[in-house]
């Protein structure tokens, strides 16, 4: 659709102030409005999901075990999150309902993302691994899922990708994440079982895996 700026009276009518545009429909010209505070919704759910992970404290020894394989899952979720990013958002209506969902995901990526990294303590790590005195997890979030801080980056890339994401481009998304969580979790899960044994098998039996209820 091609955009055309209108001149009055020596003046220039358009308006692309905080996501206002205006087009060309039909010979005429409309606006749509991308609310502002979307923007500060956005920014404020990403800012505040980031952030236990920078104020973490990790476990000063490398660790023992490393299975580095999980970061071809890392790649995957990478390539989703960017391609949420490839339509021109700023472009797009913003329905009510769209904003509606966002705000129930938003909170719940920073409320997984803090109390899991929380219940983890200096098992946080970026590979999927296990320190010499790995412990076994299954208080707080990980009594609801056995990965939170996938939970919370599922919630992130929805409350995300519904806001700014055409449908078929949040699906073609959502295929290239759910992949990468995928081999995370199988990879992580292998060594978690290779530890605890059947004590793993049963904490995987009774708990989802980051899909609350979903087993």
């Amino acid at each position: 659709m091609r955009r055309r700026i209108f001149a009055r009276h020596g003046f220039f009518d358009a308006r692309f102030s905080m996501g206002r545009w205006a087009s060309a429909k039909s010979g005429g010209c409309y606006y749509h409005d991308v609310p502002a505070y979307a923007y500060v919704v956005l920014a404020a759910g990403w800012v505040v999901w980031l952030t236990p992970f920078l104020v973490a404290r990790r476990a000063n020894e490398p660790a023992k075990v490393v299975d580095r394989r999980a970061r071809w899952g890392i790649l995957l979720v990478v390539i989703g999150y960017a391609l949420l990013w490839q339509a021109k958002f700023w472009e797009l209506p913003l329905p009510p309902w769209r904003l509606a969902i966002s705000l129930c995901f938003l909170p719940l990526a920073s409320i997984f993302s803090w109390t899991g990294t929380r219940a983890l303590g200096r098992q946080l790590r970026f590979d999927a691994g296990l320190n010499s005195n790995h412990q076994l997890v299954t208080s707080g979030p990980y009594r609801v899922v056995r990965h939170p801080i996938y939970t919370s980056m599922l919630c992130l890339f929805l409350g995300t990708g519904v806001m700014i994401a055409p449908l078929p481009l949040l699906a073609l998304a959502a295929t290239f994440f759910l992949a990468g969580t995928e081999i995370r979790v199988r990879l992580e899960e292998r060594l978690l079982e290779s530890r605890f044994g059947d004590t793993y098998a049963d904490y995987r039996r009774g708990v989802p895996a980051y899909i609350p209820f979903l087993r």
